[in-house]
């Protein structure tokens, strides 16, 4: 992940003419919010990803419980 002091890679996009407009009038940082934005894209992506990865044994593990309860159940108080 990045933090401010993270190497740095000179990159180009090309992002809507209007909305870089709007970002320099509202004195937004335009490639700190498009660091921003893919972060939180890569983080939904990993996840999506671990989640299909995943999706055999969690199902498993919820039939499992279905049929036999939750494994020390007797012991909760709430």
């Amino acid at each position: 992940m990045s933090n401010g002091r993270a190497l740095r890679k000179a990159t180009n996009v090309s992002l809507d003419a209007g909305l870089i407009e709007a970002a320099r009038e509202l004195d937004i940082n335009v490639s700190q919010a498009c660091e921003q934005g893919l972060a939180r894209r890569v983080a939904e992506v990993r996840a999506e990803r671990w989640r299909d990865e995943n999706r055999a044994a969690i199902e498993e593990w919820n039939a499992w419980i279905a049929r036999n309860g939750l494994p020390l159940e007797r012991h909760r108080r709430f």
